[in-house]
């Protein structure tokens, strides 16, 4: 559970023996069965996020080590020892779209979650609460206080309330399952689907930004990030945590850059454009003036991935929704600022060209998200009247505009004028919604 408003509960000295009883008599055969994957779950992708004897790729957030969990008879154990939310660990490797399968069992009067897409960067976020979307889990029908649908089991916290709890009675195993498919959300609890959505709706920011994360503008934002387990302050076990990664079906997903030559763009200007050891790579000319390297298709909505690595310095950028004649170009630019670069501090802003200019530029506190030398992945998702823009995997910018909702255009990178831009693209996909 996030920030509630209900305190923190510890077990009673009487419940902690309760629980740990109801545990004993696990000899080892009876852990050997656990936390295993067969041959075909193996050659159906999974993984094990917890392999039943340590917490190998797990760390608690922010620091190096795992403290406050431990590993009791191939359990995964947080020990509820932790105060406020130091004691939650998350994994080590990063997921996009994934299948997370796990059992839960939790203590009287508990409360736990499971959590995806944080940002471990404690800089900008406190907590894995601040960025990670949450499954809650917690005991319903002993908690002291009473809860709203959006604080029990399987809820999406504080966002979307479960249709039905077959929760398990407190000191049983639960197994809850999570999709996430792109901004495609389902869970189920113990076979049975309880809450599906979408991310990044208008009615998704709608409860995002008016309810409980109000003050939190990069919640549920990352298109990327850790797998996060609570520790609540009260004793938790997690056994038989297994994972596969995702990736849309290739109808869903277009490569834009076949990584051979430029089939499907169109050249505006006279800068350069050329493809290199499969990289599509942007390059000032003589004349130092625009360029742009425009699609041939045009796009509404639909979200865009894709690598860039500058060389030199410049400036450029990833235009859509846009109209082009000769270089004069009318649409939405994600900006793509170079190194040093005095605008070295807006990429991932959005810019209105030919038009009213910046309307929203990068926060000033994310300006160390861009790397100076080496790859940097953005992405621009576009629905509706809303586009939002990462940059390596950290949400950079956001707006409702209707003046974006009402066109239709191309995507085009930029080559800035001014000379000495050197940048080089790679792995450019995009999906239609």
């Amino acid at each position: 559970m996030g920030p509630v408003n209900n305190g923190r509960f510890r077990m009673k000295s009487l419940q902690v023996l309760a629980f740990l009883a109801a545990t004993v008599g696990l000899g080892p055969s009876a852990v050997a069965q656990h936390n295993l994957l067969t041959d075909e779950e193996r050659s159906d992708g999974w993984l094990l996020l917890f392999d039943g004897k340590t917490t190998g790729g797990w760390h608690s957030y922010g620091q190096d080590a795992v403290l406050g969990w431990d590993v009791e008879d191939g359990e995964l154990v947080a020990l509820g020892l932790a105060a406020d939310d130091e004691g939650d660990i998350v994994t080590d490797e990063l997921f996009s779209s994934f299948e997370l399968s796990l059992e839960w069992k939790i203590s009287p009067q508990g409360n736990s979650g499971i959590l995806f897409a944080v940002v471990e960067d404690t800089a900008l976020y406190e907590a894995i609460y601040h960025t990670g979307p949450e499954y809650q889990l917690i005991d319903g029908d002993g908690w002291p206080d009473p809860l709203e649908e959006w604080q029990k089991t399987g809820s999406n916290y504080a966002m979307h309330n479960a249709t039905s709890r077959p929760t398990r009675p407190v000191g049983e195993w639960n197994h809850s399952r999570i999709l996430v498919n792109g901004p495609h959300v389902e869970h189920w609890l113990n076979g049975k689907k309880i809450v599906e959505y979408e991310l990044w709706t208008d009615e998704w920011h709608r409860l995002a930004h008016e309810g409980k994360w109000k003050d939190y503008p990069d919640y549920a934002m990352a298109r990327i990030g850790r797998i996060g387990l609570q520790d609540h302050g009260v004793e938790t076990r997690f056994r038989n945590v297994k994972i596969r990664h995702l990736r849309p079906a290739p109808s869903q997903e277009t490569a834009l850059f076949n990584g051979e030559n430029l089939d499907g763009w169109k050249i505006h200007g006279t800068e350069k454009w050329y493809v290199e050891d499969g990289e599509l790579i942007c390059e000032s000319g003589p004349d130092e003036g625009y360029g742009y390297l425009v699609t041939e298709r045009d796009f509404k909505d639909f979200e865009l991935e894709l690598e860039f690595l500058q060389e030199a310095q410049g400036n450029s950028g990833v235009f859509f929704r846009s109209s082009i004649e000769g270089t004069k170009i009318s649409g939405w630019q994600a900006e793509v600022a170079a190194p040093g670069n005095l605008n070295g501090d807006i990429t991932g802003g959005i810019y209105e060209s030919y038009g009213r200019g910046w309307l929203q530029k990068m926060p000033k506190d994310k300006e160390a998200i861009l790397k100076i030398e080496g790859w940097n992945h953005m992405r621009v998702l576009v629905r509706g009247d809303r586009v939002d823009t990462w940059l390596n995997e950290v949400h950079m910018a956001g707006l409702n505009d209707s003046t974006v909702g009402e066109a239709d255009g191309k995507i085009a990178l930029q080559i800035h004028d001014g000379g000495g831009i050197k940048v080089r693209w790679r792995n450019l996909y995009i999906r239609a919604l």
